[in-house]
């Protein structure tokens, strides 16, 4: 069972990692998609404007060639028969309203731009026109990119030849951080998708593992309960047989004492019986509480009269301590007793051969009543601490082999302490012993 297990666990992994694989690669070509869809596009916006641009730079301008001057220098005169530049033809702000057009045409409404004019017909490149960012955007084209149309005059134009030799440049700043925003929804949904698949995968695996941990503590259960009721009814067979010989029927102190054996394990499996119904009314929170004022210090006094032999057979003795000058809550009294004689139970059965020592105290602490039980047993490490409330948690006893149960007691407890609207604390250090802190609410 337990490979069929890891086998599945490897499966759903290589499954989970195989999707988030494809998710990953699917976004990844999106993104190249998309960066390739708007750098096109943007080429083309920038074609439209440059075209029209270059267009009219063909044509002669309205105010004609200045006329001839025999006393100007010749390189003057070339020059003076150059058509005007864009800078002289349109204002930025012009050549902005044609290039936010262009850009609404080929769906690049929400991209951020900035353009400048490059004229490279003079000594050093120079920028006829340009926005604010231009350059500096520029300086950085790692983030940014640059887009760049020859503004020619047309083939066969009046112009050809004469017209300075320029440029028209876009740059897109942070087009990356564009790209990501466009694929949002995408992006988005891709994630979720993956966290869903995700969170389906641990609580798949960790309801396996529940599952796996209930079985082995089931049958953890079973072994126990199949023991616990064995040994008392194994002793009660032989009680009963041993009262059928004659020589014990005719010894009443023989008849006396076989009867209290099968009296005493009859006892014993009542008491197992009442744990497990107990157990199962806690899981169904079919319990009813009979709510009562409770004189604490007299129920602690009545349950430890109950545990004397227990105390003898261990050489033990119990320290009561009760000043707590206020000593009424509000308890269900069998309830509230059940679940101290469970501590001092095991504060019994998870003791040392001998020199067992028991101490309960009780102090008042605001508007609580704490009770404090305290022993020298064998104590516990932090792992049992942490997990001592469990149902069916049984610790480990080391060398102690006659601890016997179903991990049912202090689940029990806390459940009933929980009930009252009290609160238990546990500390415990190996070979010391532990202590069980209790407030309760005062009457």
């Amino acid at each position: 069972m337990k490979k069929v297990y890891i086998l599945i666990i490897i499966l759903i992994s290589i499954s989970l990692i195989g999707i988030i694989a494809v998710q990953v690669m699917s976004i990844k070509n999106a993104l190249i998609l998309q960066n390739e869809q708007i750098e096109q596009n943007i080429q083309f916006a920038l074609n439209d404007v440059g075209q029209e641009i270059a267009e009219q730079k063909g044509k002669i301008p309205a105010t004609g060639f200045p006329k001839l001057s025999p006393e100007w220098p010749s390189d003057q005169f070339l020059f003076s028969l150059r058509p005007p530049t864009v800078a002289q033809r349109y204002t930025p702000n012009q050549i902005l309203d044609k290039l936010k057009a262009s850009f609404h045409k080929h769906n690049l409404n929400k991209t951020n731009f900035e353009f400048a004019i490059l004229n490279r017909n003079s000594l050093s490149n120079t920028y006829e026109m340009q926005t604010v960012n231009f350059s500096k955007l520029l300086a950085d084209t790692a983030q940014n990119r640059a887009f760049m149309y020859p503004l020619s005059a047309p083939t066969g134009s009046i112009a050809e030849g004469l017209v300075a030799d320029e440029e028209l440049w876009v740059i897109v700043p942070n087009l990356n951080t564009f790209l990501w925003r466009s694929l949002g929804w995408m992006i988005a949904g891709s994630v979720l998708f993956t966290l869903i698949i995700c969170t389906a995968f641990f609580i798949t695996v960790r309801t396996m593992l529940l599952q796996k941990k209930l079985s082995e503590i089931k049958s953890d259960f079973i072994n126990n309960m199949t023991h616990e009721f064995k040994t008392p009814l194994a002793t009660i067979s032989l009680a009963v047989d041993a009262l059928k010989n004659e020589k014990v029927i005719r010894s009443r102190e023989k008849m006396d004492y076989f009867s209290s054996i099968i009296k005493d394990e009859n006892k014993r499996m009542n008491k197992q019986v009442e744990t497990i119904l107990q157990a199962a009314l806690l899981d169904k929170q079919d319990f009813q509480l009979n709510m009562k004022p409770l004189h604490v210090h007299e129920t602690i006094r009545n349950m430890m009269g109950n545990f004397r032999l227990q105390l003898e057979d261990k050489q033990g003795k119990a320290e009561l301590k009760l000043k707590a000058e206020n000593d009424i809550v509000l308890a269900d009294e069998v309830h509230f007793t059940n679940l101290l004689s469970n501590l001092v139970d095991n504060a019994i059965k998870y003791s040392k051969d001998t020199g067992l020592q028991i101490a309960i105290c009780t102090q008042n602490a605001g508007n609580y009543l704490r009770i404090r039980i305290e022993d020298n047993g064998i104590g516990m490490n932090k792992e049992t601490v942490n997990r001592i409330f469990e149902k069916f948690y049984r610790a480990h006893t080391g060398n102690l082999h006659n601890v016997k149960g179903f991990g049912l007691g202090l689940s029990y407890v806390k459940a009933m302490v929980d009930a009252h609207k009290g609160r238990i604390k546990v500390e415990s250090v190996p070979g010391r012993g532990s202590v069980f802190t209790l407030d309760f609410p005062l009457s």
